[in-house]
């Protein structure tokens, strides 16, 4: 059985700390984060807002990020390998078929490309408030540091922006509180998930 999880939301809201504690728990996991499909700083244009456009879909590599993930829905045991994640035996299951899959996607655009719309069986969306949100992201050390203004002038409204698209998306996307703790939240999103899972079974 495959089952696709998706951990979308704002930037700095806990994406992958929650991703992280996920991989290690669920069985047979691999993850695809889509912060690995950027495309290199010179691709990425400059907006009239005067900032490189960084927090929009286009600053991505989706063609590369939607193969991949076919690559795990054709072939999950074969992605697993090639990607380092050990796999518990079939023979640890009374019915081969009952072999659970788990693939996490984990990204801040996520609901926003109508090519994966259809491939998640459970979407979540961490969410923190304005305030929070700038504070974390200024004590964040990026490759490329932010220049100044960049929050409020471009991260934070394109963030707006794209969330009004994914609640028009019609996906059954459940909203998770980036202020709670992050052991809270594990356990919130892995009992759900267990729960998902057993009703499948």
């Amino acid at each position: 059985m495959n089952y696709v999880i998706g951990i979308g939301g704002v930037t700095n809201g806990g994406k992958t700390t929650l991703t992280d504690k996920l991989m290690k728990t669920l069985p047979n996991c691999c993850v695809v984060h889509q912060d690995d499909f950027f495309k290199k700083p010179d691709q990425i244009e400059v907006g009239e807002d005067g900032f490189r456009q960084w927090d929009v879909i286009t600053a991505l590599d989706m063609d590369a990020m939607t193969n991949t993930v076919k690559g795990w829905i054709e072939n999950p045991e074969k992605f697993a390998r090639s990607h380092g994640v050990l796999l518990s035996s079939s023979s640890d299951v009374a019915n081969p078929d009952e072999q659970i899959h788990v693939l996490i996607l984990e990204g801040f655009l996520l609901y926003n490309d109508p090519r994966l719309l259809d491939v998640f069986d459970k979407c979540y969306c961490i969410t923190i408030p304005y305030e929070e949100c700038k504070k974390r992201r200024s004590t964040r050390q990026y490759t490329v540091p932010d220049p100044p203004g960049l929050f409020d002038g471009h991260v934070w409204p394109m963030y707006i922006k794209h969330r009004r698209e994914m609640e028009d998306s019609g996906l059954d996307i459940e909203y998770l509180d980036g202020l709670k703790s992050k052991e809270d939240l594990y356990n919130q999103v892995y009992e759900d998930i267990q729960n998902n899972l057993l009703n499948r079974l």
